[in-house]
């Protein structure tokens, strides 16, 4: 494998000690006052996501209005519950997205590239792309062609990942490895390499600037979706490409993150991994919209000391 041009080694994963790691991480004590500051950084990190065959307009134009005010009706705050990061949706709903999202901070992706499988036509998916960047998409998912991947064809997956980012224009590009079909953490670490490597080695290409680029678990379609594990491994190699001088990579663990308390382990692991710098909305984000319910029912019972019910929250 090439990284930047030069030849690298692929080093095994240690699985035990991963498991070790990210016991470590999730053993931690989060304190009051850094609680109350972590949820809330949690929420400014998450994407708010609709991808069903069923979605509406009107699902859309909801999801938009929680993903600008996730507090809604829970009244006065005693500080403000920021806006998420990014509504994500299907590339025929982006401009309807864009609208509801108009002046509010929030941006839009859009899963392009034959999402979830990756099993169609190159060209079909960079004409997805341009479409979706074409209708006021900020962000691009992409999935990878797992199928090439399995089959050791990997010149061909850093051909769709340059194609697909030569399509997103200025638009961000997130590149979904689908952890969960990879089956190995030797896999997600030697996946993880392979996007970077891509994007990195781009001929002709301006230089990457810092965030313009994420690596993500899962669709959130298959299931096992994001583990602290395959997270860790995957950060790793973000970690080894800075290291070598490059830019900052994002990270997104996608699917399965429901539980506040997960995210504030998954804050852990980011900070003491990659450090500060990757604490922002910038460079890190949660695919999970069932969090941010939980994550504004831990704000309001550390305001008010109790739990908001179920039917209070905005689905």
């Amino acid at each position: 494998m090439t990284m930047g041009g030069a030849t690298t080694r692929f080093t095994p994963i240690d699985a035990t000690m991963v498991k070790r790691r990210v016991a470590h991480f999730t053993s931690r004590s989060i304190k009051t006052s850094a609680k109350a500051s972590g949820l809330r950084l949690c929420m400014s990190m998450v994407d708010l996501t609709t991808l069903e065959g069923k979605d509406t307009p009107e699902k859309v134009r909801a999801l938009c209005a929680k993903a600008a005010n996730p507090a809604g009706g829970s009244g006065v705050m005693k500080q403000p519950v920021p806006a998420v990061a990014a509504v994500c949706v299907y590339p025929n709903l982006v401009r309807l997205a864009r609208e509801s999202l108009h002046k509010t901070g929030v941006k839009v992706a859009s899963v392009a590239t034959g999402f979830p499988s990756g099993q169609y036509p190159l060209d079909v998916r960079l004409r997805d792309v341009r479409d979706a960047v074409e209708a006021g998409a900020d962000e691009i998912d992409m999935v990878i062609s797992r199928g090439l991947f399995l089959a050791g064809q990997y010149d061909l997956i850093r051909l769709e990942i340059r194609e697909t980012k030569a399509a997103c224009g200025d638009a961000h590009l997130k590149i979904i490895l689908e952890t969960g079909e990879l089956e190995t953490l030797d896999n997600a670490r030697r996946a993880s390499d392979l996007a970077i490597d891509a994007v990195m080695s781009v001929s002709g290409a301006k230089p990457l600037q810092d965030g313009e680029v994420f690596i993500k678990t899962s669709t959130g379609k298959v299931q096992p979706a994001a583990t602290m594990s395959v997270t860790l491994v995957m950060l790793q190699a973000i970690m080894q490409c800075h290291l070598r001088g490059g830019p900052r990579i994002g990270m997104k663990p996608a699917g399965g993150i429901r539980r506040a308390k997960s995210a504030l382990h998954y804050l852990v692991m980011v900070k003491e991994t990659l450090g500060d710098a990757w604490l922002s909305p910038h460079l890190f984000r949660f695919g999970a919209s069932a969090l941010a319910n939980d994550l504004l029912r831990q704000i309001l019972k550390l305001e008010r000391g109790t739990y908001a019910a179920a039917w209070d929250l905005a689905e």
